[in-house]
């Protein structure tokens, strides 16, 4: 967390993210992840006062979702590994199968 907390500070001090990178010996890509994520937070330097590291790596890397991006449930992949390894189960099979339990997804 110290290094995002460098990144955003250096930031706000408007160094180039080229020169962030260079003073604290890490990538730019990693300094440009940084700042749009803060960016997309809603942060900028200085934090808000009390921002813990803990709420700061919340903030900037939230949980991912449950639910794939298509909104459909994802399949349960060593479920269907099993049944694979069964005679006569073919992936066409396993594939009308969740259709008639989930529909067209």
């Amino acid at each position: 967390m110290r290094k995002i907390r460098d990144v955003l500070r250096l930031h706000g001090g408007e160094l180039s993210k080229r020169q962030i990178a260079q003073s604290l010996n890490i990538g730019r890509t990693a300094v440009r992840d940084y700042v749009d994520r803060a960016s997309r937070a809603g942060l900028g330097w200085p934090l808000p006062e009390g921002l813990s590291d803990e709420d700061l790596e919340r903030l900037l890397f939230p949980p991912p979702r449950a639910v794939s991006a298509a909104g459909r449930p994802a399949p349960e992949w060593p479920v269907l590994h099993r049944e694979l390894r069964k005679p006569g189960v073919t992936l066409s099979l396993l594939w009308e199968e969740y259709r008639a339990v989930h529909g067209e997804g």
